[in-house]
């Protein structure tokens, strides 16, 4: 069996929210520079690498992702802060 394949700009909007968790939609793409496609949230989602932790209190209630406990297992990490 072949491992997955991501993309950079998926694996690019994984590391922004695993060293810049609690992030919005918005704080991704002022780092990335160019909008974050709804289908790499989708699949880091159903993945359980990262889920929403609420809403930011400002308009609009962006939602806040955070990363989680499979995707600390997946990269074999015993907490955040065991990133390089």
């Amino acid at each position: 069996e072949r491992p997955m394949k991501y993309s950079r700009a998926l694996l690019e909007t994984l590391a922004i929210i695993a060293y810049q968790q609690p992030v919005t939609r918005a704080d991704i793409e002022d780092i990335r520079g160019v909008a974050v496609s709804s289908s790499i949230l989708k699949t880091l989602i159903e993945r359980e690498w990262i889920r929403i932790a609420g809403h930011r209190d400002i308009p609009g209630k962006p939602a806040v992702y955070v990363t989680t406990k499979t995707f600390l297992d997946y990269f074999n990490l015993t907490s955040i802060n065991d990133l390089p």
